[in-house]
């Protein structure tokens, strides 16, 4: 590995952390997610217990709860704790506008979030989180993991003369394309906003990569060639890197929150024919910055 990629990690592994008194946080990785504890979730939590997880969201950017059994909502008051609560792009007729359903059984023939992407990226103002709480995992009782990716460390273990070249550069992100060739709802109006490529969190001012495989079209100011190449490396990069990755394993009743701005993830599709089912309440988010 190059040098400037190791000191990167060592800067992040060796920065202090903060320490909780009212929670117990135990990292999944030295780079990327934790598991917290002394929290129930389906009650009101207390000033200073929100203020500690939402610490530990910024630090970890993946937070895994488990053995949460919860209404919708109590669901979207903990999840407005953080924020507005994010709509729903195409809700069901007479289902909640802010919950979505994530089902998958053995009548489907594709599952939603199976390939690394962040979520509608293609608005102009993507969430800033999702909360997702499964409550049935594949009969099997394994497969069904979720993967998440570490997008400031993905842009910290580039060259510097590739920063330097992806910096001041925007991308088309195009809500049409994960749509794969099928006609959108009539009553779906399909966003699409330009980004930069390399913006910084809105509450750390840490820099991160903005692109994504299902929604990123190209890059503005490049060719269709040269922006295809540049892209599928840094595709490349984030999919075949283990170190930005962190693995999470659902048991019934984990609920997960995880950082959309600064975080990709992959829902693992290991289970067919065996079903999932959960549902999962976002929370409204801000333009990305340079």
């Amino acid at each position: 590995m190059e040098q400037f990629a190791l000191d990167a990690i060592e800067r992040i592994t060796t920065r202090p952390r903060e320490h909780s008194t009212s929670i117990t946080v135990d990292p999944l990785t030295p780079l990327l997610g934790a598991e917290v504890s002394g929290l129930d979730l389906s009650k009101e939590l207390p000033p200073e217990q929100t203020d500690d997880v939402r610490r530990a969201f910024l630090t970890h950017h993946v937070l895994v709860f488990r053995d949460q059994t919860l209404t919708d909502e109590e669901h979207k008051r903990f999840a407005g704790l953080f924020g507005p609560l994010h709509p729903v792009a195409l809700p069901a007729e007479g289902s909640d506008p802010y919950v979505l359903e994530i089902s998958a059984d053995k009548e489907s023939r594709a599952v939603a979030g199976n390939g690394w992407h962040a979520d509608g990226t293609a608005d102009a103002e993507p969430s800033l989180g999702s909360m997702l709480h499964i409550t049935r995992i594949p009969e099997a009782g394994s497969g069904g993991d979720t993967l998440f990716a570490n997008m400031h460390l993905a842009y910290d273990m580039l060259s510097p003369a590739m920063k330097t070249f992806l910096e001041g550069l925007t991308a088309v992100h195009d809500g049409a394309l994960p749509w794969m060739g099928q006609t959108p709802p009539p009553e779906y109006d399909i966003p699409k906003n330009e980004h930069p490529v390399v913006v910084r969190h809105p509450e750390t001012g840490r820099k991160l990569l903005f692109v994504n495989a299902p929604y990123t079209s190209h890059i503005a100011q490049l060719s269709r060639v040269e922006s295809d190449a540049v892209l599928q490396m840094l595709y490349a990069h984030i999919a075949r890197t283990p170190l930005l990755h962190c693995r999470v394993s659902w048991q019934p009743g984990t609920l997960v929150f995880w950082d959309n701005r600064c975080v990709q993830h992959h829902a693992i599709w290991d289970y067919y024919p065996h079903s999932r089912y959960g549902r999962r309440v976002a929370i409204d988010g801000t333009r990305p910055k340079a």
